[in-house]
C-alpha cells in the first residue's frame, strides 16, 4: 500500500516546540551580547588603520549612509563609535576610491548603506525584484514596464560615456531634492534599484556618480552566479544574528529589511540547523534568538557617540528593549516639540545608554558646538567627564575645537 506523503513542518515557528526555549537571558546579559556583538566589547585600538575598519564594517556588515551633514555624514560615524579617531578617508577610499584601492559598494539594505562586496550576490533578489518593478518607490517602478525604454536609453548614454551623474543630463541640471527630481533621476534611481547601475563616485556635493555595475563591482563579484532566493535570505539573516547577537525576528528581518515570509523561513531552517539559538530575554515581550557563536561578555566599557542610524540603535524598539531609552531623532520633529535638540547623538559609558548631546559641526568657525546637553536619571557620576572627553576626541578626529559644554539637564 502506498504511503500518503507526510505532512510538511510549519516552518514560520519552529521555535514554539516543546523545550526550544532553552535558555533565559537576563536583561543585562542580553544588551552585553548585543554590545559585543557590534563591536564594543574591546578597547579601541592605538591607531586605527585599514584593517580596523574592514572587520568594523564586516562586523556591521553595512554602514548606512545618509545625507544629514549636522555633525559629519552618518556613514563615517559607526566606526568612530567602535574604533575612536580614525582617517575618514579610508573609507572614502574603500568606497568611492580607485578600483583595485575599492572594498565596498553603495546599495539598498537597510536603507542607503555601504556594503561589502561579498554580500553583492545576496542582494541580487532585490535588484531583479527592481527590475521586474515588484520593489522600489512608486515612482520609480513604471520604469520597469511602461516607461522602460527610457531607462534603457539613459543606461546605454552611461555605457557609451562613462560615469555620470543626474546633473550631467540636461533636464536635471538646476534641480536639487526629492521632490525636484525629473524623469532622468527617476530613470537613474530604478536603473540603481535594478542593479544595472550603482555609484561609481560621491562628488563634493555629495552627489551620486553612476556608472555600469559591470565598471565597479570587482570582476570576480560580478561574475559570481545569484544564489538562490532563500540561500540568500538564510545568509543575510546569518549577518544580521552576528551584528545583532542576540535579537527578536523582526529585528532581524529589519536589519536588511527582507520581507517577513521569506525571513520566517529562513530563520526556521537557521534554527534547525543550530546557528540561531531560541531564547528568551528577560522584559522581551517575544522569542529571541541568540547566534550560536555570539560571545557573552561579563562586562562591557565602552564609551561612544552614536549616529543615529547606527546599526546599534536604528530599530528604536529595540533601543528600548536593551536600554529602556526612548530616542526619536529631532530633525523628523517639529522645532516646537523636540525635548533633545535638533541632531542628538545618544551617549554610551559602559555597557549603558547614559544620555544624549545635541551637536553641530560649526566649520566656518571650526567648532564642534555643543548646544545641549541630557543625561538619564540613573547616569553615574562620572558620565560628565566621560562625555567631556569623548565629545573632545569627536572634535580632533573632525579637525574642530571643542566647544563650550552647556550645563546639563
Amino acid at each position: 500500500m502506498r504511503r500518503s506523503a507526510p505532512r510538511p513542518r510549519p516552518i514560520s515557528a519552529p521555535w514554539t516546540r516543546p523545550n526550544a526555549l532553552s535558555e533565559r537571558l537576563t536583561a543585562a546579559a542580553a544588551r552585553r551580547i548585543a554590545l559585543a556583538a557590534q563591536g564594543f566589547g574591546a578597547a579601541r585600538p592605538e591607531q586605527a588603520d585599514a584593517g580596523h575598519l574592514r572587520r568594523t564594517v564586516e562586523r556591521l556588515a553595512l554602514h548606512q549612509i545618509d545625507s544629514v551633514n549636522v555633525v559629519v555624514r552618518a556613514h563615517y560615524l559607526p566606526a568612530f563609535s567602535r574604533l575612536g579617531v580614525y582617517d575618514r578617508a579610508l573609507i572614502d577610499k574603500a568606497a568611492w576610491g580607485r578600483r583595485s584601492e575599492r572594498k565596498l559598494f553603495e546599495y539598498w539594505a537597510h536603507e542607503a548603506s555601504l556594503l561589502p562586496f561579498a554580500l553583492h550576490p545576496l542582494l541580487r533578489w532585490r535588484m531583479a525584484a527592481a527590475d521586474r518593478g515588484e520593489t522600489g518607490w512608486g515612482g520609480l517602478r513604471p520604469f520597469a514596464t511602461e516607461r522602460r525604454a527610457e531607462a534603457m536609453a539613459v543606461l546605454d548614454r552611461i555605457r557609451a560615456e562613462g560615469p555620470m551623474a543626474a546633473s550631467d543630463f540636461e533636464e536635471s541640471r538646476g534641480r536639487s531634492g526629492w521632490w525636484e527630481w525629473g524623469d532622468t533621476k527617476r530613470a537613474l534611481e530604478w536603473l540603481f534599484w535594478a542593479g544595472h547601475i550603482t555609484t561609481a563616485e560621491r562628488r563634493g556635493s555629495f552627489e551620486r556618480v553612476y556608472d555600469l555595475s559591470e565598471r565597479v563591482i570587482p570582476p570576480a563579484i560580478f561574475a559570481l552566479p545569484a544564489p538562490d532566493e532563500a540561500e540568500a535570505h538564510r545568509a543575510l539573516i546569518a549577518h544580521a544574528a552576528r551584528a545583532l547577537g542576540v535579537a527578536t525576528a523582526t529585528d532581524l528581518r529589519d536589519y536588511f529589511r527582507q520581507p517577513p515570509e521569506e525571513a520566517r523561513r529562513a530563520i526556521a531552517e537557521l534554527v534547525e540547523a543550530e546557528e540561531l539559538l531560541p531564547v528568551t530575554v528577560e522584559g522581551w515581550n517575544r522569542p529571541a534568538f541568540l547566534h550560536c557563536d555570539a560571545r557573552r561578555p561579563r562586562r562591557i566599557a565602552a564609551r561612544a557617540l552614536l549616529a543615529p542610524f547606527d546599526p546599534l540603535i536604528w530599530e528604536r524598539s529595540r533601543t528600548e528593549r536593551l536600554f529602556d531609552f526612548h530616542y526619536r531623532i529631532g530633525i523628523y520633529t517639529p522645532a516646537e516639540r523636540r525635548t533633545h535638540g535638533y541632531y542628538d547623538l545618544p551617549f554610551l559609558l559602559g555597557d549603558r545608554l547614559v544620555g544624549r548631546v545635541d551637536l553641530k559641526a560649526d566649520r566656518a568657525l571650526r567648532e564642534l558646538r555643543v548646544l545641549r546637553i541630557h543625561f538619564e536619571p540613573d547616569a553615574p557620576a562620572e558620565a560628565g567627564e566621560a562625555l567631556d572627553a569623548e565629545i573632545a576626541d569627536m572634535a580632533r578626529w573632525l579637525g574642530l575645537s571643542s566647544g563650550v559644554r552647556p550645563a546639563h539637564k
